[in-house]
């Protein structure tokens, strides 16, 4: 293991030891050494109806799928409920309306509405690249979900997440040395986003709600009630559990009522305080399997969000010396 040697002059920023031992770490493995032995991947061909392939998420269990268009015989893009959020914040009217964009469209009509003249190639990685690429791609481009594509055949294997690599990286955690900075305060490492937090009210119209995800690019909304107390959160994963009750076409509903559908495996906002040192939050998100956690004061009300893509930050680019706003 490389090891720094102090410098006198106090300018000069002093590398810790083993501060850059999770990004060797990520430099060191590939791609293919996160896809499991057995998982479920669906596909969905361009020509597929709008509002089948939601169902189809639904159905399988899963958050997005990669698209095939036939006539370039390749991938495309990728369908996720950031998409039907779009649509449905969009073209809802009201619940006498129907959603004939969702009812009717097929994807490549959606696609062509919706990125008009700004395709872009889609965001993929080989399974031969290095897991430190992934993170950089998945930081860099602001995804989520980037798929795992085999150059050779052009198959589609798998598709990689934030919640995937730091998982895999927690596995091995215990058998390397652990940074200094692990044991740091959030406060003292400034992670995390801490200004201009959207949050919603427990009587919040989920159409509002979906407005908020749209222009603020957020993946989750706290819910706050009147006292500033943190008492539910409302992620785009919600969401999709309209397509599965079948009542998007009444999005007039409070957040409240939309939530009295959520599965019974809901364990509540996960919190975290900015006393609190990276390692236990880093142990915290994995052991909970969230996206991300809710920073608050004594007193329970929203500080900040921490999330995934925070964290791989804070653990593989910051120490390789790319900062997040400039990756």
């Amino acid at each position: 293991i490389d090891t720094f040697t102090p410098v006198a002059d106090s300018n000069v920023n002093v590398k810790c030891p083993d501060s850059d031992i999770y990004m060797r770490f990520m430099k060191s493995h590939k791609c293919y050494d996160l896809i499991p032995t057995s998982s479920k991947l669906v596909v969905f061909d361009t020509t597929l109806q709008v509002k089948k392939a939601f169902f189809a998420l639904v159905a399988n269990g899963v958050r997005a799928a990669p698209l095939w268009e036939t006539k370039k015989q390749s991938f495309v893009g990728m369908l996720t409920i950031t998409d039907f959020i779009i649509i449905l914040h969009r073209y809802y009217k009201s619940p006498l309306v129907q959603i004939y964009e969702l009812e009717e469209h097929k994807i490549e009509t959606w696609r062509e509405l919706y990125l008009q003249e700004t395709f872009k190639p889609l965001v993929n990685i080989s399974p031969d690249a290095s897991i430190f690429d992934a993170v950089y791609s998945l930081i860099k481009n602001k995804i989520h979900r980037l798929p795992v594509i085999d150059p050779v055949t052009g198959n589609a294997l798998y598709i990689l997440t934030h919640k995937r690599i730091l998982k895999f990286l927690q596995l091995f955690v215990c058998e390397m040395p652990k940074p200094a900075f692990m044991r740091q305060t959030l406060e003292e490492l400034g992670i995390g986003t801490y200004c201009n937090i959207a949050f919603i009210h427990p009587d919040t119209p989920i159409i509002k709600a979906l407005g908020m995800f749209v222009e603020r690019r957020v993946s989750a909304l706290p819910v706050v009630d009147v006292t500033g107390k943190v008492v539910d959160i409302y992620s785009k994963f919600d969401v999709i559990n309209l397509a599965a009750e079948k009542t998007y076409n009444n999005l007039d509903i409070t957040v409240t009522q939309a939530l009295l559908h959520r599965s019974q495996y809901f364990e509540g906002v996960m919190k975290c305080y900015r006393h609190e040192t990276l390692d236990t939050i880093v142990d915290r998100i994995v052991k909970a399997e969230v996206h991300r956690l809710v920073v608050v004061d004594d007193n329970s009300s929203i500080e900040g969000i921490i999330s995934l893509s925070d964290i791989l930050q804070a653990l593989v680019l910051t120490p390789a010396g790319i900062d997040a706003q400039n990756s």
